[in-house]
């Protein structure tokens, strides 16, 4: 994502890795370093030192549509590098319990395992997403994957290589629909207020 080496991908790919090993599309591979990871989001930042590298554009993923088309690339299964295409199928998806900071694009081009830490891109080239995870009861695609938004993404990037760490807000406050019982006893109309 920079020219200088870094390299953004899941951290659940790296995490139990002894070595870590980038493969480039030009064919050069290279040994990277671990620079920060952020288990909130399932993000991690490699380092790699390789001259002309070729840096891929971010994207603006608050201004993807429903319908929009996506390209998700990967190397499923140790295939080597694939891409699938798809379009954008939701968007600010949460509660699935995936990581605690959670607003995900979701997709229905093919995501399979392998395919994590890869590029979810739209039809210019430009990065909207790291492909991060699939919902499905065998294992392998069924049409719901999901991707970390690209500007999500950057500000993990950004704020690890500034302070070696993630810097967020948080006031631990959780909100939910007000039960239908206690709405009647406050005078509620149904669908109205949060607690």
């Amino acid at each position: 994502v920079r020219d200088d080496g870094y390299v953004l991908t899941n951290l659940h790919v790296i995490a139990d890795a002894d070595e870590i090993l980038v493969s480039l599309h030009d064919g050069r591979d290279a040994p990277a370093k671990i620079v920060g990871v952020d288990r909130e989001t399932d993000l991690a930042v490699l380092k790699i030192d390789l001259p002309d590298l070729t840096v891929i554009n971010f994207g603006d993923p608050q201004h993807t549509r429903i319908g929009d088309v996506v390209l998700a690339i990967g190397n499923p299964f140790g295939v080597g590098q694939t891409v699938t295409q798809g379009i954008i199928s939701a968007a600010a998806r949460y509660g699935l319990e995936l990581s605690i900071q959670e607003n995900y694009l979701q997709t229905d081009a093919a995501i399979n395992q392998g395919n994590s830490g890869g590029a979810l891109i739209d039809t210019a080239g430009n990065l909207l997403g790291i492909n991060t995870a699939i919902q499905s009861p065998t294992g392998g695609s069924v049409g719901i994957g999901y991707a970390i938004p690209a500007d999500t993404a950057r500000k993990v990037l950004d704020d690890i290589l500034q302070y070696g760490r993630v810097v967020r807000g948080w006031i631990g406050i959780e909100s939910q629909a007000v039960p239908e019982y206690s709405a009647i006893k406050m005078g509620l109309e149904k669908g109205q207020g949060l607690m």
